[in-house]
């Protein structure tokens, strides 16, 4: 399936609002076009059960471990002698399912290239793996062992409890062997810290992991090997290219894709909408590792909390207090009825303009030149900035998302009560609000993606971009504000144009 989700027209206060409105269809373009091609956000993937993972993992597990055997056959020259007996000799090395899961964990399940780096060289891999320990330091543990071993009078001593017996052990590939009771330990410290297919041998600087057949022989308390079945597929999925845990709270959903994109993906249980590559809130058009660094950066950012604080500012023209109560940067004032610009203060017939410069900032020429006190002031100057605007855009969505439910209810009461109408009629108001909220988005996270750009002649046209997209999204919030006192052709063209540029920007900065 794709990321388009299905609009949904029974409306009722406790459904009202938009918090799914990045997996909502775009209801209002009726035209047939092919979608991938058309739309930059275009992402298919699907939604598995926990079960239907398992079933997928164990086929790809099955399907590596026959491929080895036969190659494995093959390298020990018996493969017809194999066939002719019809059964496989005991000289032939075997790649059970668990020694798979540990090859194919190990190598993110590309089965093509754990097979290449079988067949050129199986010893290699194993040692690479961690499935067989480095020859050289193998030796001389089990020419030890084999001296030990031969004498049958001689008890094998645990080297972590140093008791002294000749039963209950247990040891992997390494030859380093240890008493079931220190094992079954070793066990119990490891789960508890979430430790699961890292898990290794006992002796100091051995790196070979302890395989999931190995451990569950090991480990009989009942919850124990619940844990640690748990933990392992947990891992399993998460070294999976193409698995995604869904991050919704308490939400058991994988999304799967097949060809994995830092794009939008959401969860057909939860309706969390996310980035496929990161597991984080979308954000188009910021690539994942520039949105970590520009969130740990505002995360750090102590004082930028204290600037942004304030929800009040002074009226330019009667320095009168107004409170922004709406998700649109285009005030009037209502005392004087002065439009200004929320974000910078100045005139709103400015803003009019073909570039919307509000949102551009400007860099200081002669920055390089000046002391490093005043460089560090220009660097903070500019971080605020764009933090300002990132910071306004996401708390203008939630003051829009209440006016979406006053809308909804607004709506509901004329078509209930009124008989104003049907949900049809009115259906174009929840569509605006919807696209109002993915523009609006969209626009936030151009902020983090302006702010590393180098200057050059590409960021000019990024801003040239994000300005006319901000006033496109201004024009629309202002008229679904007042959506009473606007004809319903208006306010659909000016739908349009605001999805056109913000698809615009995406085609031409979003880069996955």
């Amino acid at each position: 399936m794709s990321g388009q989700g299905e609009s949904d027209m029974d409306y009722s206060d406790d459904e009202a609002g938009y918090g799914d409105y990045y997996a909502e269809a775009d209801t209002y373009d009726l035209e047939q076009v092919d979608i991938s091609k058309s739309d930059p956000e275009y992402f298919e993937f699907e939604c598995l059960s926990v079960e239907e993972v398992e079933r997928l993992l164990n086929e790809s597990v099955e399907m590596l471990s026959n491929s080895l055997k036969i190659l494995s056959i093959k390298d020990l020259n018996i493969y017809e002698k194999v066939c002719n007996n019809n059964k496989l000799l005991s000289g032939c090395t075997q790649i059970t399912p668990a020694l798979a899961k540990v090859l194919l964990h190990t190598h993110k399940w590309a089965i093509q290239e754990v097979t290449d780096k079988y067949r050129s060289d199986s010893q290699a891999l194993l040692v690479e793996s961690q499935i067989e320990p480095r020859p050289e330091s193998s030796t001389s543990h089990r020419r030890q062992q084999r001296s030990l071993r031969s004498n049958s009078n001689v008890p094998l001593i645990c080297a972590v409890c140093v008791e002294a017996t000749n039963e209950g052990y247990f040891r992997l590939a390494c030859g380093h062997s240890f008493c079931s009771l220190c094992w079954v330990m070793h066990f119990q410290v490891q789960i508890s810290q979430g430790v699961s297919t890292g898990i290794t041998c006992m002796a100091p600087g051995c790196e070979v992991l302890a395989t999931e057949d190995f451990a569950l022989k090991i480990i009989t308390l009942p919850d124990l090997r619940k844990k640690y079945q748990q933990f392992t597929f947990q891992d399993y999925v998460k070294s999976h290219p193409q698995l995604r845990f869904c991050p919704g709270p308490n939400c058991q959903v994988i999304v799967r894709a097949k060809l994995p994109k830092a794009k939008k993906c959401f969860c057909q249980s939860c309706k969390t909408a996310f980035c496929f590559n990161c597991g984080i809130d979308y954000h188009a058009p910021t690539d994942c590792v520039t949105v970590k660094k520009w969130l740990t950066k505002c995360a750090d950012d102590s004082e930028t909390a204290n600037y942004i604080s304030a929800h009040t500012k002074d009226c330019p023209k009667c320095h009168i207090c107004i409170e922004k109560n709406g998700g649109c940067n285009h005030m009037q004032c209502y005392s004087c009825k002065h439009d200004f610009c929320w974000m910078c203060l100045g005139d709103w017939k400015t803003h009019g303009s073909e570039y919307y410069e509000c949102s551009r900032y400007k860099d200081n020429p002669n920055i390089a030149n000046e002391s490093a006190h005043a460089q560090a002031r220009e660097a903070l100057k500019k971080y605020l900035h764009y933090y300002e605007r990132w910071e306004n855009h996401s708390k203008s969505l939630k003051l829009e998302e209440q006016h979406f439910k006053k809308v909804s209810k607004k709506i509901t009461g004329k078509v209930m009560n009124s008989g104003s109408g049907t949900w049809i009629d009115w259906q174009y108001l929840l569509d605006a609000s919807n696209l109002l909220a993915k523009c609006r988005y969209t626009l936030q996270y151009t902020y983090p993606y302006a702010y590393y750009m180098e200057p050059s002649s590409r960021k000019e046209l990024f801003e040239y971009q994000q300005a006319s997209l901000e006033a496109e999204i201004e024009n629309l919030s202002w008229k679904i504000e007042r959506a009473e006192s606007t004809d319903r052709g208006d306010l659909e063209n000016q739908m349009d144009v605001a999805e056109k540029r913000r698809l615009t920007l995406l085609k031409d900065f979003l880069n996955v």
